[in-house]
């Protein structure tokens, strides 16, 4: 016997014997009940180190005992491929995007077959391959069809370095998300998904998703931004153009002292045709100095500064006169573009005024009833209003619902909801992404391709430079017929956001070889929704809103049924890192799988990402934590391997005879291993550090007992139920114990050990006591022993005694069969 555990060959061969015999392919079909667990696809990048093995260990762990509990598990895995680092690797290496990017899958497939991971490799998707985005394209144009899909001239977020469009979502303090540099702001024809009209049912059902975090619930809802309020229209002085503010305050409407446009808005124009050449040129000047500010630094980073256009607005209750500014803190596409200055009761509006020395009109009184001349900051709070005409003395609340109501009756505003998100922008001026399916005809004008003429192929021979779009200089691809008259015409060169085609990918894996349609309706009845989703945490607002967005599309076409939620679960699962940073290759920190598979194995590697901390905790990789694991797994292998033979005569599905201690708390060992495990997945906390540390316990004793009891049953039974608890951590070690106790089916085809409840019983505890918080004595009493006869054990014990020494017991704690703890004085 080899008292090491010769991990590379097992490793390797029972690897190849999974796939041979398709041992993780989920069927509809099967009665079991189903369970979809999902890790968020990922990026094919080129190469997996131990970080990124922590998620994929995680929904592995959890895909392998749901198996074991009696799902029917669909577990697949696919590749978000398109992208911007597939282009930038084409400009710096000279090799094709698509190129680059099937190599690099065929590595990280080759990487995540390594890690002992279960998924169904039938179902495997790359969403560069045409039979994929031919689906992207498909679903723009029903998008498109309901309008829902559209394009416009528009402000957008470009980043210079990349040379494309990013949504707001992948702008990061200022700068692009993918690059890092700073982001500017230029108008183009941009082609919009209109998410805003599924916000309210967006914020809705988040409501729903109580197998979500709270906090990733909170940032949506915040992202999505609902605001209760009063949208009116104002009038400028000498024109007949108008403008239209919202506001959340429309009790505050007697004290506005000034408005403010951005320098973008359409009434700017009919104002610089009213004001003094002057006037314009300063509005000129300052609008072209924000072109190339972004719109965080607009928002939240510039000082706040505005010009006086020269002409004036009128109030539509008050009917005064007031200045209008163009500021760089207003955006054109964010609510109405304009806004308006209530000094006395908005900081912002507060600073601005003292700044242009504007007036600060105070119509709200403080709390105390006081009016404060001058206001020395501004009051935002609510009360009584004054200086409001026939709204003077009424309370802010009731001001609101009756000033709406008149604004209403007169025709010049009501109530109205805003949300601060925007439609999602989706044009890309890049290469490798999907060809968004719309040419454009002189006679026709907008004509979507048909779908009998999908996919819209990329062309593979586009020299790539890093510079504009590609598609757009290549004639080729640009000029082609028009499918309705036949003239011809001239393709969009734009390609999708690759969020695009990672908001609906966990529906193609139901059906990855249809040819007729994106999915089966049925197959989507059967396995969707997504019962466990696990993915970080950065995807917070970007992919899983955009998720959402769609599933509720989709199930408005009947595409699919039920929940009009994608995910019922989400796990977002912490960093690891390596000396304390973040694994990267400019750090030279990076932990390869490879490496780690090739000198520790890929189960001690899996269990140590499993065992280091909680899933959800931020964990540092460590070479004396891997090398623990590795001597785990030996342990495991002298404390069973010798006995296989005798212990395949003891069934691990029906307690053993049990006549000593020693006996009754090895088989206890066993169940409390097995009920940690379970209870890890049923809660859905997935702390499979602590079902690990009751399976160090189980080997501790299994060890023991090899030496004191080689013979006794509840030892054998001890071994024979091992590799049943080792499978979903430790799948090789786990089938190959199981193989040499004789089975010819795979350990993972199994399902795990119940739980007994009289094997969980125990004869004694050892009960705790503190006095005053510190450990004076430990007890030996029974299972259940009340409150009063656990102190009284406890007052009888010498050391106890001691430390009382007449003093006042002032309070007592007890956590029964666990500890006893005196407070005393």
């Amino acid at each position: 016997m080899a008292e090491t555990y010769e991990f590379a060959d097992i490793e390797r061969a029972w690897q190849q014997r999974w796939e041979r015999e398709g041992l993780y392919r989920a069927d509809a079909a099967d009665p079991r009940p189903k369970y979809y667990v999902l890790e968020m696809l990922p990026y094919p990048s080129g190469d997996l180190h131990v970080g990124h093995a922590k998620n994929y260990t995680l929904g592995d762990a959890i895909a392998r005992t749901m198996r074991m509990l009696g799902y029917n598990v669909l577990h697949p895995m696919g590749w978000d491929a398109f992208g911007l680092p597939a282009e930038n690797a084409a400009i710096q290496r000279g090799i094709p995007p698509a190129e680059w990017t099937k190599s690099n899958i065929a590595n990280m497939q080759r990487q995540l077959r390594l890690i002992g991971t279960s998924y169904d490799w039938s179902r495997e998707i790359a969403t560069c391959d045409p039979e994929y985005y031919r689906w992207n394209q498909w679903l723009f144009l029903r998008l498109y069809e309901h309008g829902l899909a559209y394009k416009r001239e528009a402000p957008v977020n470009w980043c210079p370095q990349d040379q494309t469009v990013l949504a707001n979502e992948q702008v990061i303090d200022g700068r692009c998300w993918r690059c890092g540099h700073a982001v500017e702001r230029r108008n183009l024809s941009q082609w919009f998904l209109k998410i805003t009209d599924y916000a309210e049912r967006l914020l809705q059902g988040l409501d729903e998703l109580e197998g979500w975090p709270e906090r990733t619930r909170t940032m949506q809802r915040n992202w999505i931004g609902k605001s209760t309020g009063v949208q009116l229209r104002w009038k400028i002085e000498q024109s007949d153009a108008s403008f239209e503010t919202f506001t959340t305050r429309v009790d505050t409407i007697f004290g506005v002292t000034f408005v403010v446009l951005a320098p973008e808005h359409p009434a700017v124009g009919a104002i610089k045709s009213i004001v003094s050449k002057k006037n314009a040129a300063a509005i000129e000047t300052f609008a072209e100095s924000l072109k190339s500010k972004s719109e965080l630094e607009r928002t939240s980073l510039m000082e706040k500064e505005g010009v006086f256009t020269g002409a004036y607005a009128i109030n539509p209750l008050s009917h005064e006169r007031v200045p209008i500014y163009v500021a760089n803190y207003v955006l054109a596409d964010y609510g109405t573009g304009a806004v308006q200055g209530v000094p006395a009761h908005d900081e912002r509006d507060f600073e601005f005024a003292k700044k242009y020395a504007l007036p600060i009109a105070q119509v709200i009184a403080l709390p105390d009833g006081e009016i404060e001349v001058p206001l020395s900051k501004a009051y935002t709070g609510e009360g009584r209003l004054i200086a409001s005409g026939d709204y003077t003395g009424m309370r802010s609340e009731r001001a609101r619902d009756v000033i709406a109501k008149h604004l209403e009756a007169s025709g010049i505003g009501g109530a109205t909801t805003n949300y601060r998100f925007r439609d999602w922008l989706v044009s890309r001026q890049r290469y490798w992404g999907t060809p968004i399916p719309i040419v454009y005809c002189e006679r026709c004008g907008e004509v979507p391709v048909p779908d009998n003429q999908l996919p819209v192929l990329l062309p593979p021979d586009v020299p790539i430079t890093g510079e504009g779009s590609p598609l757009a200089r290549d004639p080729a691809f640009i000029n082609t017929t028009c499918p309705s008259c036949g003239a011809p015409a001239r393709r969009e060169s734009d390609t999708m956001d690759t969020f695009f085609e990672s908001s609906w990918y966990y529906l193609r894996y139901l059906d990855p070889h249809n040819g007729a349609a994106p999915w089966a309706v049925d197959n989507a009845k059967h396995w969707m929704n997504v019962d466990q989703y696990i993915g970080g945490a950065e995807h917070t607002v970007l992919h899983l809103l955009y998720s959402r967005f769609f599933y509720k599309f989709f199930h408005d076409r009947g595409w699919v049924t039920g929940s009009e939620e994608p995910f019922q679960r989400l796990f977002h699962q912490g960093m690891l890192l390596s000396n304390g940073e973040k694994m990267s290759k400019s750090r030279g920190n990076v932990v390869g799988i490879d490496e780690t598979a090739r000198t520790n194995g890929v189960d001690a590697m899996r269990l140590f990402l499993l065992y280091v901390t909680p899933p959800e905790d931020t964990s540092d990789w460590t070479d004396e934590g891997i090398s623990g694991r590795v001597r785990f797994l030996n342990r495991v292998w002298r404390a069973s391997e010798p006995f296989l033979q005798a212990a395949a005569r003891v069934s691990p599905r029906e307690l053993p005879p049990m006549s000593t201690s020693d006996e009754k708390a090895l088989v206890r060992a066993v169940h409390v291993a097995a009920k940690s495990a379970i209870d890890e997945v049923s809660s859905r906390r997935f702390h499979f550090n602590t079902a690990i540390a009751r399976l160090d316990e189980l080997v501790n004793a299994i060890t023991t007992a090899a030496q004191q009891m080689p013979q006794s049953s509840a030892f054998l039974y001890s071994v024979h139920a091992l590799p049943l608890l080792l499978a979903p951590y430790a799948p090789h070690i786990a089938e190959e114990l199981w193989s040499r106790l004789g089975h010819t089916t795979s350990v993972h085809l199994e399902r795990v050990i119940e739980p007994d409840d009289a094997a969980l019983e125990v004869d004694r505890i050892t009960l705790v006591v503190q006095v005053n918080g510190k450990i004076r004595a430990r007890i030996d009493a029974a299972p259940g022993i009340g409150e009063d006869d656990a102190f009284a054990l406890a007052l009888a014990e010498p050391n106890v005694l001691a430390q009382i020494d007449g003093k006042e017991v002032r309070k007592r704690i007890y956590v029964p069969d666990k500890l006893v703890n005196l407070v005393v004085a």
